[in-house]
């Protein structure tokens, strides 16, 4: 049987609600300002910057001589269009302090909001060849906004090293051969704590490990891998190098480096050492001094620190440079020998009339 119950549906009487007349004007009215703004914006979204650049900004520094910046590093076009954003926005960059970087391809709009608002962004600092903390300091002082002066009086405060677990004759093992990343404005202080923290880092359980197996502790080796890098440049004989170094050590035997000599002189080009250099009264000298220098005698890089920690037993207590200068050394265990060795080194100087 149908079942008569069912409602007919009538087609075509569904009443449809309409939007308030209002509602309808405030959307159109925000399309059409959207729109607007889309327009307005264009320019300085396909206003883009054709290289990367990077702006030093110091605070008080003013909206004119920051587009200075923007057109001597990138383009005049690019810094007006810059310069126009900030000027509607009401962007005043005389508070803003740091490095800034453009990017190649990146609008005027965007480098624009990231002056007025943006984090400041962290410089590369490549640390290879540093040999004392004048050399650091001077380094530091170009790619950073500190003052060569005021970082090298950090390196000298008892008291900061004292914090840092060093001292001003070792606080340069902090660092090690690398690239770090800093803010431009990093003060002293802050900088030399941050190497703490890389340091800390490097030296982890193993590491820390092995150097007491060797019976030295951290600093010794940084203070050891610094002479084997002033000795030889060769990776494969870095380790033969520092186990020669421990040998003596352990046998209270002067180390007697060359290297060492040197960075008491202040004179690193010299290629051949009087005996009159060698007695020079420094601390640093391991002709003059039983033991380690009081701290490195230069930056080491992490794979000589490596070398030392990881260095391969043998008897050897002597060690003289090659006489084909390939740069590799001949290691002798007797004195004799050693002084064969080292007759061949300066009959090759002598031939080369290399006499300092």
């Amino acid at each position: 049987m149908a079942n008569n119950n069912k409602r007919p549906v009538a087609k075509g009487n569904i009443n449809k609600k309409k939007l308030p007349r209002w509602l309808v004007v405030t959307i159109v009215v925000a399309v059409v300002l959207l729109a607007i703004a889309a327009i307005a914006a264009a320019p300085f979204l396909t206003a883009t910057a054709d290289k990367e650049a990077t702006l030093f900004i110091k605070r008080g520094t003013s909206n004119d001589a920051v587009g200075d910046m923007i057109a001597a590093e990138v383009s005049s076009d690019f810094s007006s269009k810059v310069m126009e954003v900030l000027t509607l926005t009401g962007g005043d960059l005389s508070t803003r302090q740091g490095a800034f970087k453009i990017k190649e391809g990146e609008s005027a709009l965007s480098v624009a909001n990231h002056l007025r608002r943006g984090s400041p962004d962290e410089v590369k600092v490549t640390i290879n060849n540093i040999r004392t903390k004048e050399q650091l300091a001077k380094l530091l002082g170009k790619k950073l906004m500190m003052d060569e002066a005021d970082f090298l009086k950090a390196l000298n405060d008892k008291e900061l090293c004292s914090s840092l677990e060093k001292n001003p004759d070792n606080v340069t093992g902090l660092f090690l051969a690398d690239t770090y990343q800093f803010l431009w404005d990093v003060e002293p202080a802050k900088l030399l704590e941050s190497m703490k923290k890389f340091s800390d880092s490097f030296w982890n359980s193993d590491r820390k490990e092995k150097a007491e197996k060797l019976g030295l502790t951290p600093d010794e080796v940084i203070a050891l891998a610094a002479i084997v890098e002033g000795e030889t440049a060769k990776a494969d004989e870095k380790g033969k190098v520092a186990r020669l170094y421990m040998n003596r050590l352990k046998q209270h035997i002067k180390l007697q480096a060359d290297p060492t000599v040197k960075f008491a002189l202040g004179d690193f080009a010299l290629r051949r050492l009087r005996l009159a250099d060698t007695r020079i009264e420094s601390p640093w000298n391991t002709y003059y001094v039983e033991g380690l220098p009081p701290g490195p005698i230069c930056i080491p890089e992490k794979s000589s620190i490596d070398a030392v920690l990881d260095a391969p037993e043998h008897d050897y207590i002597y060690m003289c440079a090659k006489e084909d200068f390939s740069g590799y050394h001949n290691f002798a265990v007797d004195y004799s020998e050693h002084e064969a060795n080292a007759k061949r080194y300066q009959n090759a100087l002598n031939e080369r009339n290399i006499m300092r």
